[in-house]
């Protein structure tokens, strides 16, 4: 938990610092929530502050929206003001209109809210029949900071907004959470209306367009649901494992497919992991899939997630000094999403707390995440040091290769799994591309026993230890 704040961190006029507590939390919701969402139910809000800073009251429009935030975002907004204020902060949700509150307090969550996929959700198009893209502005080429992690996933997809329908049709971009590929399909459907300002162009995540289908049956409307798909010139539809296990869903996406791909439109998709490794998903659907370009996002290095944090910040108006975006970068290593984050918690802290951003101030703001890392070691983070050590992608690592620049430093990280985690064989194996658990055994009695008689592998296995424990 924070530290409570000396009185001297807020020694401005009260309702300023009451609203700048709550626009600090806001910030940090709109990076966690996906837009739409946090447009939805959080911007709306307007916060009333007490002196004290011990209560916050959210003036909500209607009796729905009250219960819904209350239920999906009421625990996480607490979290948030507790961490910037450093004590708990009660909530109350009230009607604006009736001034009817609704005395909820609510105990902060450690963990960030998962987005909710029952949320009410808008269509492809709007209330009036208008057809809208759902591309997000600021997601371009431009902003996205290029590295070693997606260089070729960048390439082929201004290759695709430049020339679309021609090669790499369709675009399969694979990777793990927060690397940036929704990022990358926003940037192409925002080149291509910059070329094409007539271009047909739909951004959708795969939750939606199984909603769609869901939708169309109950209401009997599929021919207005062919219309609006079969008709795009470009296609971008996020996270298609959701299709996992929906048929009906699946035969009108192959439907929609083999319709764009015959009139020449452009279809660019993401998923967490490669065509094949795809679960429960119709072969003909990832035949599909993998007919085209796929390609691979990488966690970024180092050096560019000290670019993305740099840049980031002076995106939002501030200067990041680069000896703390070298701080931050070095402690957040899992993915894009969680080191603009980061950003985000330090630059609330800084703006809340009015001083100026350094590494004391970083470590304070990141205090619960670094003890948390500190505390937890995951098989993903060793997948992700164990490939940056031996310089081998982490996806090596659930690979079916076999040549001994791969084979060896896998079986380096499933020893260190073992050794590292409470995971079990089986679970390791699952964790390793699916392998069985006597594979996992014979690596770790192989690496434990080499590192007795090998100084060499000794000393590397105690490098990756010490930089596991932090």
């Amino acid at each position: 938990m924070t530290e409570e704040l000396p009185p001297s961190d807020h020694d401005f006029d009260g309702a300023s610092a009451g609203q700048g507590l709550w626009q600090a939390c806001a910030e940090l919701l709109a990076q966690e929530l996906p837009e739409q969402q946090f447009n939805t139910w959080i911007k709306p809000l307007v916060a009333q502050v007490t002196p004290d800073f011990s209560k916050v009251t959210l003036l909500v429009a209607n009796r729905f929206k009250l219960d819904w935030i209350r239920a999906q975002y009421a625990g996480r907004i607490a979290a948030l003001l507790q961490d910037l204020y450093g004590q708990p902060v009660a909530i109350e949700l009230a009607l604006a209109q009736r001034e009817s509150v609704v005395r909820t307090y609510v105990r902060p969550q450690a963990a960030s809210a998962p987005a909710p996929s029952d949320a009410p959700q808008a269509s492809p198009a709007g209330d009036d029949g208008a057809f809208r893209t759902r591309l997000n502005p600021a997601l371009t080429f431009e902003t996205l900071v290029e590295g070693t992690a997606n260089r070729m996933a960048r390439s082929a997809a201004m290759h695709v907004a430049g020339s679309p329908g021609h090669l790499y049709n369709p675009l399969f971009i694979y990777g793990g959470v927060g690397l940036g590929k929704t990022h990358l399909v926003h940037a192409v459907g925002n080149r291509l209306l910059q070329d094409r300002a007539d271009a047909k162009v739909l951004y959708i995540h795969a939750e939606q367009f199984v909603s769609d289908v869901v939708k169309s049956y109950q209401r009997r409307t599929f021919d207005d649901f062919k219309a609006r798909y079969h008709s795009l010139d470009l296609l971008l539809i996020d996270d298609v494992q959701f299709f996992a296990n929906k048929d009906r869903t699946q035969e009108e996406f192959f439907n929609a497919f083999e319709a764009l791909l015959a009139k020449k439109s452009h279809i660019v998709m993401t998923s967490d992991t490669y065509p094949k490794g795809l679960a429960n998903i119709h072969e003909r659907l990832v035949s599909r899939f993998d007919s085209g370009l796929t390609v691979a996002i990488e966690p970024p290095e180092l050096e560019m997630r000290v670019a993305i944090l740099i840049n980031k910040a002076r995106s939002e108006g501030s200067e990041m000094p680069e000896e703390v975006a070298f701080f931050v970068a070095k402690n957040v290593r899992s993915n894009v999403r969680e080191l603009e984050g980061a950003l985000r918690k330090i630059l609330a802290y800084s703006r809340f707390n009015q001083k100026e951003v350094s590494i004391q101030l970083a470590r304070e703001a990141l205090r619960d995440l670094l003890s948390i890392q500190n505390r937890q070691i995951s098989v993903e983070n060793i997948q992700k040091t164990v490939a940056d050590y031996y310089k081998i992608k982490v996806a090596d690592m659930y690979s079916k290769k076999r040549p001994a620049s791969i084979a060896r430093p896998r079986q380096i990280a499933m020893y260190l799994a073992k050794e590292l985690t409470q995971k079990s064989l089986p679970e390791i194996g699952e964790l390793f591309g699916g392998r069985d658990h006597t594979t996992v055994l014979h690596a770790v009695r192989k690496i434990g026993a080499e590192r007795q008689q090998l100084t060499e592998l000794n000393q590397q296995l105690h490098v990756l230890e010490q930089t596991l424990k932090g």
